[in-house]
C-alpha cells in the first residue's frame, strides 16, 4: 500500500505526480524546514521503518537516532539503515527524560495522534528536555477542529487503537512553556491524495493477500482509507499541520519554508 520509502503519513504534493515523489518532497520539506546541516545530530521520535531517518542521514549528512516501541518496525528501520550513521533504539520515548544526550533537531512525524492527550504536555517536555538551545522541532500531524478526549470508537476498534486526533488548542496548551511558535502550515487536501494512492495501491495488490486477510478485512480497510480521504476533502479534519518550534525563538526571526 505504501510508497517504497515505506512512509506511513502525509505525502506534499505541491509539485509530485506519484506517491513516491510526494513522499520523498515531504521528507525534503521537513529537512529544509529544519535546515539540516552535516554533522547534525537529528533525532526521531516515533521513527517508523527508518524511511526519514535514511533520507536525512544519507541525503544531508546528519547523525540520527530515531526510537520506536514497535520490535518490528526497529528491526527494519535497522536493517535499512545499516551502514550510515543512523542509530534506531527500541524504547518508549518518555525514557529519553532520563538521558544526557542532546540534539541540534527533533523530528516526530505522524506519531503525535498515537501520543493521547493526557500525554501531550509529557510530550514536550521530553521533547525540550533533548533540544539544545538554539535547536528546531519540526512536530507533523493531523489535525482536528475540536477538542477530543477519545477517538472515533470504529477506528479506536479497527484501525488505531487509542489513537486521538489532537486540536489547536491542545497543541497550544502542551507546548506553552517548552517551546516558541515558529511555523505552522497547513495542507490537509494532500492528506487526500495520499490516502486515495494508497487506496489504489490496495486494491491493485489485494489479489495477493485476499487468502491470508479474508473479505471481512478488505472491506474494513477500504472503508478506512476512502472514509479518511472524504473526511480530509470535506476539511473535517486537516493536515497534516507542520509545526516548527524552538526553545527560545530563532533570533532575527525563522524563514518560513514551503
Amino acid at each position: 500500500m505504501l510508497d517504497s520509502n515505506l512512509l506511513y503519513s502525509c505525502g506534499y504534493w505541491k509539485e509530485a505526480e506519484t506517491l513516491d515523489d510526494a513522499q520523498i518532497q515531504k521528507m525534503d520539506l521537513i529537512c529544509k524546514k529544519l535546515s539540516l546541516k552535516p554533522g547534525m545530530r537529528v533525532l526521531e521520535i516515533g521513527c517508523g521503518w527508518g524511511g526519514f531517518l535514511k533520507h536525512a542521514v544519507t541525503r544531508y549528512g546528519v547523525r540520527g537516532l530515531g526510537v520506536t516501541i514497535s520490535k518490528e518496525q526497529a528491526a527494519l528501520a535497522r536493517e535499512r539503515c545499516d551502514g550510515i550513521d543512523a542509530e534506531v533504539r527500541l524504547m518508549d520515548y518518555r525514557n529519553l527524560i532520563h538521558s544526557n544526550e542532546r540534539y541540534d533537531r527533533i523530528v516526530s512525524i505522524g506519531m503525535f495522534e498515537h501520543v493521547g492527550p493526557r500525554n501531550y504536555r509529557t510530550f514536550m517536555k521530553v521533547a525540550r528536555h533533548c533540544l539544545k538551545p538554539d535547536g528546531l522541532f519540526l512536530l507533523h500531524t493531523i489535525g482536528g477542529n475540536r477538542s477530543d478526549a477519545y477517538a472515533d470508537p470504529w477506528f479506536d476498534r479497527y484501525i488505531f487503537p487509542d489513537s486521538v486526533i489532537p486540536s489547536i488548542q491542545q497543541i497550544g496548551r502542551a507546548i506553552e512553556g517548552w517551546f516558541r511558535m515558529e511555523d505552522w502550515h497547513n495542507f490537509g487536501p494532500d492528506y487526500d491524495k495520499t490516502l486515495m494512492a494508497w487506496h489504489s495501491n490496495f486494491e491493485r495488490s489485494w489479489s495477493e493477500h485476499r487468502d491470508q486477510l479474508g473479505d471481512e478485512f478488505y472491506r474494513k480497510w477500504r472503508y478506512y482509507l476512502q472514509s479518511c480521504a472524504g473526511a480530509f476533502r470535506a476539511r473535517h479534519i486537516h493536515l497534516w499541520w507542520q509545526l516548527v518550534l524552538s526553545p527560545q525563538g530563532v533570533p532575527g526571526g525563522y524563514e518560513c519554508v514551503r
